[in-house]
């Protein structure tokens, strides 16, 4: 007798389990029906105030890497000295990067032959003021430079201007949400959940490579090119979770 109620006691426990579960999984389903979601995006657009760029320096094949390393030694600091003389402070002046290499020739008489050694190195540029940008892409190339490029523009502090993208997401979603549940005859009660995305416009580039070749034998000074930075897009995606009543 008493094996029998311990038996009659286990499926008691199991069958309330079991209803508890399909309780909470009916009112989980329920909990997702009754939800609506709805984006909107919000864009504002500013003047950039600073442009990044990078300055590089190829060295032709010399016989030793020893040659070539100090070719590309002076060449770039004669740069670095330039910039600064521009107003580029040190701590906006990165090297990216620094490759010594051998060179080979190939001829169907001799193979693979060891030409020389050259070097390629670059810097990342932050320019503070826009105005200067065509003069260090000048004054870096009469020094030397031969790689130059990749421009982009960007805003120093976009925290303020998000914000103000944020704001008009969320008003375009509750517009919509609204004018979705009057078309729909759909009831919106709280908002449950909010999910956000941002993004800004792809870099503006602008190549300049093999600069000095393309001027070379010209004997006069290279005038400052016009670079435009426009304006920069801030975006934010915003999407909402409403509760259906």
């Amino acid at each position: 007798m008493k094996k029998m109620y311990i038996f009659l006691a286990v499926l008691l426990i199991l069958a309330v389990t079991a209803i508890v579960i399909v309780a909470l999984v009916g009112k989980n389903n329920t909990n997702q029906q009754d939800r609506f979601t709805v984006t909107g995006s919000g864009t504002v657009y500013a003047k950039a105030d600073i442009a990044n760029i990078e300055v590089g320096l190829k060295t032709e094949a010399k016989k030793t890497a020893a040659e070539a390393t100090i070719e590309n030694t002076k060449k770039m600091n004669d740069i670095v000295a330039e910039l600064k003389k521009l107003g580029i402070e040190e701590k906006d002046i990165k090297t990216s990067n620094y490759n010594l290499s051998p060179v080979y020739n190939y001829t169907n008489t001799k193979g693979q032959e060891l030409v020389g050694y050259e070097v390629t190195q670059n810097l990342t540029l932050k320019i503070r003021d826009l105005t200067k940008i065509g003069d260090i892409i000048a004054k870096t190339t009469e020094k030397g430079a031969n790689q130059i490029g990749n421009i982009n523009f960007t805003i120093d502090d976009e925290f303020a201007l998000k914000n103000q993208a944020r704001e008009l997401a969320i008003e375009k979603a509750k517009e919509k949400a609204q004018l979705i549940a009057k078309q729909s005859g759909m009831r919106l009660g709280k908002i449950k959940g909010l999910f956000e995305s941002s993004d800004s416009i792809p870099p503006i580039r602008y190549d300049y490579t093999n600069a000095k070749m393309e001027i070379s034998g010209s004997g006069d000074a290279i005038s400052a090119p016009l670079i435009q930075s426009g304006q920069n897009e801030i975006k934010v995606e915003v999407t909402l979770t409403y509760e259906v009543k």
